[in-house]
């Protein structure tokens, strides 16, 4: 398809779509950024930055500069890469619309399959998207990566279109840290040696260039002087509750003197316990939870429910885990957020004043739970943040704090120098393939035993696709992927909205395994209850979750 048409396809419906839509207080800026970025594609392929915040309209300005480029610069393809499911589906949408269905495949599965599966007519649709033959694929982060550092060929039959294409990767300080070198030396050969234009998307953008892979490489922004567009957006004030640390009760019990409010933790396990605390001080105040053990679909459902009530003026409160930060579209007045490293506070506090329509500052109040837990990895950046980020110190929208705060982050753990970086790096460097996708031999004997932990994988976590029985079409879904032997595409992603992701450890637990049941693949049926306020509830089966 020729970009040049296809660019017009889209500033034809992006102008239609403005148009319908109710006027902002940040248009004028969001027409800045989205112009500047037309420029700037005008330049030579590289490597580029967008460093814009939330709501400064990053989607449709970084689908309009690869869509310019690809235009000027005669490059084959655009791959939008994102770092979670839920946002890849959203995003693939609006580009749907402004593009056409004919120009857009969306690419990511909850299901790993066999390498040889294929559907029912000899595997063309599933060679298609493996393939990534479109004009504009839009996939994960885990897809595009674990392709580029995979060695087997279902993986690997889509690395040659990344040649000469366009790459936006969005939401970018999402990637893992434990992997940025080889991940930012990968991209650093594909612009340098297969004419690879990269495009980083993001509110807090990482400092990839103090890593020495990028020491010497020139990544300009395509938006003129970020700190000042920071300030000139600046929708939000900060409250912190940090010292002495208050309990979720004291939090909850604050949350409720607002009418509106989103309240973000850090685990399941506490989204959960801060939803009973809010529906059980206020039974006139609706409230909903959002977390990793609701289906794609139930979270929607959720999402659109909020919404709606947001834009009605009506009381609303939303508990949710980290998962509503990146990409979400959603408004509200006022939003708690438990501790937690610098870009998540930050991007968390996007979501409140996000069209600046308040009469004064949006207000976000950051709170250390005495009470609560956090992730693993949580601890080293948390550590870092609150160096540089507190009463006293800088608010998480200082671009130039966050740089310092990356800096120092990257320093303290060593990236450079880790023994996962180190072992993915020297087996690319010998093309031991298998080392850097399965990790290296545990001896050097003859065995073939693999340490799994110094392999390159986007996801550390090992999860295991559950469906739920949200919707009336998932028992006949499920019947017939048994009948077609688990090759049918179509079905799978009929499925995919009403799939939950369990870590496999506990889903190996005999309580919980005698409530699931084996489907195709390492898909699994839940035949235990789901909540219909929290979706998979582990506390309801006694097995609480590490994270």
């Amino acid at each position: 398809m020729d970009f040049g048409a296809l660019y017009e396809r889209f500033t034809t419906a992006r102008s239609a779509e403005l148009e319908r839509r109710a006027a902002s207080p940040v248009d004028d800026v969001r027409t800045e950024v989205y112009e500047s970025a037309l420029r700037w594609a005008e330049r030579p392929p590289g490597i580029f930055r967008l460093p814009a915040p939330t709501g400064s309209g990053k989607t449709m300005t970084a689908a309009a500069f690869a869509l310019r480029h690809a235009m000027l610069h005669g490059r084959k393809r655009i791959i939008v890469a994102l770092p979670f499911i839920t946002i890849t589906e959203q995003n693939a949408a609006v580009y749907r619309r402004l593009l056409g269905d004919d120009a857009v495949l969306e690419h990511h599965s909850n299901v790993e399959l066999d390498d040889e599966g294929c559907d029912g007519t000899g595997g063309g649709s599933r060679l298609g998207a493996e393939n990534w033959d479109a004009p504009f694929v839009v996939t994960t982060t885990v897809q595009l990566f674990d392709s580029l550092f995979a060695r087997k060929p279902s993986r690997m039959r889509k690395l040659h279109r990344l040649a000469n294409s366009v790459v936006v990767l969005d939401e970018v300080q999402a990637l893992p840290t434990a992997l940025l070198v080889p991940i930012l030396d990968a991209l650093k050969v594909l612009s340098e040696e297969f004419g690879t234009t990269v495009l980083l998307t993001s509110a807090t953008q990482p400092a990839f260039q103090s890593l020495s892979v990028w020491s010497r490489l020139p990544v300009p922004d395509v938006v003129p002087d970020p700190p000042e567009l920071f300030r000139r957006l600046r929708r939000v004030r900060y409250e912190w509750r940090l010292s002495p640390r208050p309990s979720f009760a004291e939090v909850t019990a604050e949350v409720t003197s607002h009418r509106q409010a989103l309240v973000v933790v850090n685990r399941v396990a506490d989204a959960r316990h801060v939803y009973e605390l809010l529906t059980s001080s206020d039974a006139r105040t609706p409230v909903f939870h959002l977390s990793t053990r609701m289906c794609p679909a139930h979270r929607r459902t959720v999402l659109d429910m909020v919404r709606r009530l947001l834009t009605d003026g009506q009381p609303v409160r939303l508990v949710s885990t980290q998962l509503i930060e990146a990409g979400v579209d959603i408004d509200f007045p006022v939003v708690f957020r438990a501790w937690a490293p610098a870009d998540s506070i930050q991007q968390a506090a996007g979501r409140a004043n996000r069209e600046g329509r308040l009469p004064s500052l949006g207000l976000v109040v950051v709170f250390d739970p005495s009470d609560g837990g956090a992730p693993r990895d949580y601890r080293m950046p948390t550590d870092v943040a609150r160096l540089h980020f507190g009463p006293g110190l800088a608010d998480p929208d200082d671009v130039e704090a966050l740089d310092r705060y990356y800096r120092e982050l990257y320093s303290t753990l060593n990236l450079e120098h880790g023994e996962r970086a180190r072992t993915i790096q020297a087996g690319r460097t010998r093309l031991n393939f298998r080392s850097v996708a399965d990790g290296p031999r545990i001896d050097a004997g003859t065995g073939d035993g693999r340490d799994r932990r110094l392999a390159f994988r986007m996801l550390d976590d090992d999860t295991v696709p559950v469906a739920v029985d949200h919707h009336a079409q998932v028992p006949e879904l499920l019947t017939r992927l048994r009948a077609e032997d688990g090759t049918s595409r179509d079905t799978f992603r009929r499925l995919r909205p009403y799939l939950v992701n369990l870590p496999r450890y506990l889903t190996a637990d005999p309580a919980v395994a005698a409530l699931t049941e084996p489907v195709v693949g390492d898909l699994l049926h839940w035949r235990g209850d789901y909540d219909p306020a929290l979706g998979i509830d582990e506390g309801a089966i006694g097995k609480e979750m590490v994270w």
